[in-house]
């Protein structure tokens, strides 16, 4: 007669082996992160403590003697490994030898919107150098390290560090945002470029009235009078070129991170159009205003928008000074096909109307249609840039429609706030 076969001590594995390798990847991931970073703070250490801990005990829980059975208590689960890895700040991703997502944190989530978990990372992040990456850390066994670009919904840069985890057989990604840093190279290159050729006329005029006042004009009140008038006009014209450099230096370096305070349009709207009322009385302008009572509420950044509308209201006011009528107006636009309604915003003077050549490059730092009547009205060449970059934040759209004679139109639309944040508007 056959013995009976002997039963093994050991249980077969479970969900909770898996478990186990999921805590102590996302210690790893966390511990990994903080080395990169520098150091390894308390909090990271702890979590990655607790992470090891979980998957002692799961692995002890998962050796339990079978006559623990059903009269033993129940034990808490321990915190999933995903929920572990939300607590580094940048986008993390696990996947496999194939390339399948096995763990991603909030960030990557929020970076990659269509990533799933059990489905191909190509389905979520389009870069073959990534890709490609992956499999060559994976097949060698070193890790690797390079840069990728995000252009939707705006222009991002990361650098992918690509770590090769066996076994088993993984990839750990880490995304470190270099969107801050490209930035604010860029726009110190932009600004010295920029603030170096625009500033060298005011500052040789002031020099050169300078030396008149200290010389031939010392004795002369009249002269002495009018050149210091136009020095005044021209320092103040240094002082909003300056101011308006770096506001577009500040909404460019926030490029990428969209505004998410409940904010009323109509009020911000109401409340440039009676700032700017004096203005519009000292040109000799009507401002007409169609608000309407409801409010309208989008996410936004309150200075921001404030900066956008008196931009688009007082180029209005100054530049169609002939038609001596400014219409501002703000509706809702149903979109349809599932998506969300908008805010449009419409600025219409009846001045002389842009030539069609200009439309196109009216957005542009220091493009001007004319540059001597710009200079005279105390443009910089930097209110509709600064407005466009606004609008960009913001996830918005600018139009502008003109036609010779006809007068311009700029518009703005915004997407409305969700249901859930309408209520906390401020």
């Amino acid at each position: 007669m056959p013995r009976p076969r002997e039963r093994s001590s050991e249980s077969p594995p479970t969900a909770a082996a898996g478990a186990a390798i999921g805590a102590l990847t996302a210690a790893t991931a966390l511990l990994a992160f903080a080395a990169w970073h520098g150091g390894l703070d308390w909090p990271v250490v702890a979590i990655a403590a607790l992470a090891v801990g979980a998957a002692v005990l799961i692995g002890g829980r998962d050796r339990a003697p079978p006559s623990a059975g059903p009269a033993a208590l129940p034990q808490e689960r321990p915190a999933a490994p995903d929920r572990l890895l939300d607590q580094i700040p940048e986008p993390v991703i696990l996947v496999d030898r194939l390339v399948v997502v096995r763990l991603a944190n909030e960030a990557a989530s929020a970076l990659f919107p269509a990533l799933r978990i059990d489905q191909p990372l190509s389905f979520a992040l389009r870069a073959p150098d990534v890709l490609d990456g992956i499999a060559g850390a994976l097949s060698t066994g070193l890790p690797a390290r390079l840069e990728y670009d995000e252009r939707v919904p705006v222009e991002r840069s990361f650098e992918v560090r690509i770590g090769p985890l066996a076994p088993p057989d993984a990839a750990l990604l880490f995304f470190r945002d270099l969107t801050a840093a490209r930035r604010l190279e860029h726009m110190r290159v932009d600004f010295v470029a920029n603030a170096s050729h625009e500033l060298r006329t005011p500052l040789a005029s002031l020099l050169g009235f300078i030396e008149t006042l200290q010389g031939p004009a010392r004795d002369d009140p009249a002269a002495r009078e009018k050149f210091l008038e136009i020095m005044r006009g021209q320092a103040l014209r240094m002082t909003r070129l300056i101011e308006d450099l770096l506001s577009l230096s500040r909404v460019e370096l926030k490029a990428h991170l969209r505004p998410d305070t409940p904010l009323d349009l109509a009020a911000i709207v109401r409340q440039m159009v009676d700032t700017l009322a004096p203005l519009a009385r000292e040109h000799g302008v009507e401002i007409a205003l169609a608000v309407g009572e409801k409010p309208h509420i989008v996410l936004g950044d309150r200075d921001e928008l404030l900066r956008a509308v008196e931009n688009l209201i007082d180029n209005a006011v100054k530049y169609g000074e002939a038609g001596k009528r400014v219409e501002v107006a703000l509706r809702r636009l149903d979109r349809g096909d599932g998506r969300p309604s908008e805010f449009e915003l419409a600025v219409r003077d009846h001045g002389p109307g842009i030539p069609p050549e200009h439309l196109p490059r009216l957005t542009e730092r220091f493009y001007r249609a004319d540059v001597v009547e710009s200079r005279q009205k105390g443009g910089t060449g930097l209110g509709l840039a600064i407005v466009k970059h606004i609008v960009a934040r913001h996830r918005g759209r600018l139009a502008i429609e003109s036609e010779p004679g006809e007068g311009a139109t700029f518009r703005i639309a915004l997407p409305e706030a969700p249901p859930e944040r309408r209520q906390a508007a401020v």
